[in-house]
């Protein structure tokens, strides 16, 4: 089997540099999914509270445990706050929620999932009287204080953020005093975010890729919408190599060092995902599949783009 390359986290931890997004699996489905990418060899798994699907990711775990193939050490878990419990009081209990559904002791990276704050103690996607997103004011360097907090208890080895954008980062670390270990941002070809991976290097955060394969069964995808998997020149370099177009975006990935967590459900493209190691895009591929950027974000959360802390909406550089 396998062993999947590391990267090393600022704090010293290593880290598989490929894992298994879960985002939109669905209940009935993720545990076989997670069942499955145990046994070909996944040793990194990616879950979040807002996905609503950890009980079901959990009992693959503990399945798998149970029948030997793997023990807890093994295995890498990585979930998210989610942005109703960015109130430090409530940034241990949602942790503890996660924990709770997965059947865990402990994470191993446990992550801001978005900057902002949504309106705490009521649905996952609140909304005020006239139907707008509900927000709350709470400040993302106070919930990084209580991540802090988390991760010194040991509930969570590494603690990390995502969708922040360099200023955001930039304000963050000057309040810090654990430096993220990743910022996990949406990174594909149609949006390789070149500078923003820069900025993290410099500072020792490691780029986790979200999205790697354009995310073409995302829920508000229109007809027309350019798929990447069917991009002729991302083709034409899968060709070469004797290798699928998302096996081809997935290296592109790895191999600028980014962690790297594509989904899905279904076991022949688990293993596909998974058979990437044989292989090695040159630098001239690299720098040709740079070219591909067009600005082509497909997650933009724009139901909460006049929030003062959302990432995208406010002009900033990147």
């Amino acid at each position: 089997m396998v062993k999947v390359p590391t990267v090393k986290f600022n704090n010293g931890q290593t880290f598989p540099i490929f894992g298994l997004g879960t985002w939109k699996s669905k209940p009935g489905e993720v545990t076989q999914a997670v069942k499955d990418a145990i046994d070909i060899g996944y040793r990194h798994i990616d879950c979040a509270y807002a996905y609503v699907n950890e009980k079901e990711v959990g009992a693959a775990i503990k399945a798998k445990i149970a029948e030997g193939v793997v023990k807890r050490e093994d295995l890498f878990v990585t979930s998210k706050l989610w942005n109703t419990f960015h109130r430090p009081d409530l940034v241990e209990k949602n942790l503890k929620l996660t924990l709770s559904d997965l059947g865990l002791e402990y994470l191993d990276l446990y992550l801001i999932h978005w900057p902002f704050a949504l309106k705490e103690e009521g649905d996952m996607f609140p909304v005020d009287a006239s139907g707008q997103t509900a927000y709350s004011d709470v400040d993302y360097v106070d919930t990084w204080k209580a991540m802090e907090a988390v991760a010194k208890k040991g509930l969570t080895k590494s603690i990390g953020i995502s969708n922040f954008n360099k200023r955001q980062i930039e304000r963050l670390l000057q309040n810090a005093t654990i430096v993220p270990a990743t910022n996990q941002i949406e990174c594909h070809p149609y949006l390789t975010q070149l500078k923003l991976t820069e900025y993290c290097k410099s500072q020792g955060i490691l780029i986790t890729a979200y999205s790697p394969l354009g995310s073409p069964d995302r829920p508000w995808a229109q007809p027309g919408d350019p798929q990447l998997l069917d991009d002729e020149k991302i083709k034409k370099i899968a060709q070469k190599y004797k290798k699928t177009p998302a096996q081809v975006v997935l290296k592109y990935q790895v191999q600028r060092g980014h962690i790297t967590i594509p989904k899905s459900v279904t076991k022949s493209r688990i293993k596909e995902n998974f058979d990437i190691w044989d292989f090695n895009l040159t630098a001239d591929d690299i720098a040709l599949i740079n070219t591909f950027d067009c600005n082509g974000r497909i997650c933009p959360y724009t139901d909460a783009f006049s929030h003062k802390d959302h990432p995208f909406s406010h002009g900033d550089e990147y």
